[in-house]
């Protein structure tokens, strides 16, 4: 048994431990939104949050998340009005949409790294998220966005 935090919320699975996070929160937990893109942590799709920082779900082992706190898209903001999921809706980011939960996620987490990112520290964290319809440009702009909105809510 594997116990651990999702979302806020307490969760215990009796599932081999060797199951990746991903297949556990689809499947076991029932949130849709984190995605299966390549199956070996390097689209980014399946990025959540495990204590607090991104983590490919798809090649994290349910063993390893024993005790941890786990956030998901549908956790992120449950209202969807965290900054970047504002952004992402009013810049109108996705195009077929299927990666953007993993891209919302990390870009997140990249915010919480620099709240003022440079072109270049927005390039070096999301480059492991891949979008198949190439909407990289509309997704730089909003985390260029997100970070105003997040620095004009501290002022």
């Amino acid at each position: 048994m594997t116990s651990f935090r999702i979302n806020g919320r307490p969760m215990t699975v009796e599932t081999d431990e060797q199951t990746p996070l991903l297949w556990v929160i689809r499947d076991e937990v029932g949130l849709k939104g984190t995605k299966f893109g390549c199956g070996i942590g390097m689209c980014g799709a399946c990025t959540v949050h495990v204590g607090g920082r991104p983590t490919r779900s798809c090649v994290t082992q349910l063993g390893a998340v024993d005790g941890a706190e786990i956030t998901t898209i549908e956790g992120l903001e449950p209202q969807g009005q965290h900054p970047v999921q504002r952004v992402w809706r009013d810049l109108q980011v996705p195009q077929c949409g299927y990666c953007q939960s993993g891209q919302i996620m990390q870009a997140a987490a990249l915010l919480k790294d620099f709240p003022a990112p440079t072109d270049a520290d927005i390039d070096a964290v999301m480059s492991g998220n891949l979008c198949r319809c190439m909407t990289y440009t509309r997704i730089r702009e909003a985390i260029k966005q997100a970070a105003q909105d997040m620095a004009g809510n501290d002022a």
